[in-house]
């Protein structure tokens, strides 16, 4: 896609700007960055430009989406929006609430409407969408707190490529699942909040180059110290957000973290790594070696469990944890 000059009114959250400035001419850590909030696109107005580059092709705008047309006034002068579409669908809680379907068939479609809710987020992560996108969580883990059946199948479901989208989904329900089993006898735990923490722990990394996240083969050691930034971008997106919790601080910043002390961005070791953080590391890692990625095939389920259990215990995850997981994917 071409790179556009739009007017500082056209600009949007989820657009990839280029500053034509010098690194000492604006408060932004880089002079090339996706727009992330209100705050940033406030900052661009006031540096004074006519208009401002936007790259496309790494934009979560379309094209189409920045060149529309005004809206147009009506026969009483009034404004004619088109209602925005919520970012979580009507669909998904029908689904949820269908005492009707058949678990495999509500597991598959509670996936890919929990998969558009996502997408959703991700290109528009305003305040307003993450608190509906934790009221849609919320409703997921109640399915997964009531419903062994469908539970059983949104674990097992494991056929899909890999995008941040997909993968924050697919951790969503893992985690959770594997929550309520470590928890479901406790009254010290909700439930709730660590799954809004599951389903949005990568949440920071709509701030990390594209071209980074998709790349089809290693990271150079700069890319690879970019892409460690998301966890702290995920917290101050939450903070600035006003949704912070205890239970998301804990899994946004902890998931990458690992037993021996090797993990980022903290390198915290051992009981220092919060429970919470421990349970989202083992399904982001699960979820990470069963997908498809442009640079390897996914790995059977029993395959990425063996290797988990064999190669990450007790290094990096801890082995009463992993056996609970693994129990997951016997059937009910």
């Amino acid at each position: 896609m071409p790179i556009k000059i739009l007017p500082i009114v056209a600009l949007k959250i989820g657009m990839y700007v280029i500053l034509d400035l010098a690194w000492y001419e604006h408060p932004f850590l880089k002079s090339h960055f996706l727009i992330a909030t209100e705050d940033e696109i406030k900052k661009i107005a006031g540096l004074g430009l006519k208009g401002v580059k936007v790259d496309f092709s790494k934009s979560r705008v379309r094209v189409e989406e920045a060149v529309a047309p005004p809206p147009h006034e009506n026969s009483e002068g009034m404004t004619d929006h088109k209602s925005k579409d919520p970012v979580v669908s009507e669909d998904l809680l029908t689904v949820l609430h269908d005492k009707k379907l058949e678990p495999e068939r509500k597991a598959i479609l509670v996936r890919e409407h929990s998969f558009t809710m996502m997408q959703n987020l991700l290109d528009q992560p305003t305040a307003e969408n993450l608190k509906e996108v934790k009221k849609g969580t919320s409703e997921i883990v109640d399915l997964i707190l009531r419903d062994d059946d469908t539970t059983f199948f949104l674990v097992n479901i494991t056929d899909h490529d890999y995008y941040t989208y997909t993968h924050s989904v697919n951790v969503g329900f893992l985690a959770v699942a594997l929550a309520k089993a470590l928890f479901k006898n406790s009254d010290a735990h909700d439930l709730h909040a660590l799954g809004a923490g599951f389903f949005l722990h990568d949440l920071g990394k709509v701030h990390i180059d594209l071209n980074i996240i998709n790349k089809p083969g290693k990271l150079t050691d700069d890319e690879m110290q970019e892409m460690k930034r998301h966890p702290a971008l995920g917290f101050f997106l939450l903070q600035e957000a006003k949704e912070m919790t205890k239970e998301l601080k804990l899994i946004v910043l902890q998931h990458h973290e690992k037993l021996n002390g090797t993990g980022y961005p903290s390198g915290l070791r051992g009981d220092d790594i919060h429970i919470y953080g421990r349970i989202c590391a083992i399904a982001d890692i699960f979820d990470a070696l069963t997908s498809v990625r442009p640079y390897k095939n996914k790995m059977p389920s029993f395959t990425a469990l063996k290797l988990m259990r064999d190669e990450m215990v007790p290094h990096h995850l801890q082995k009463d944890l992993l056996d609970k997981f693994i129990l997951m994917f016997k059937a009910p």
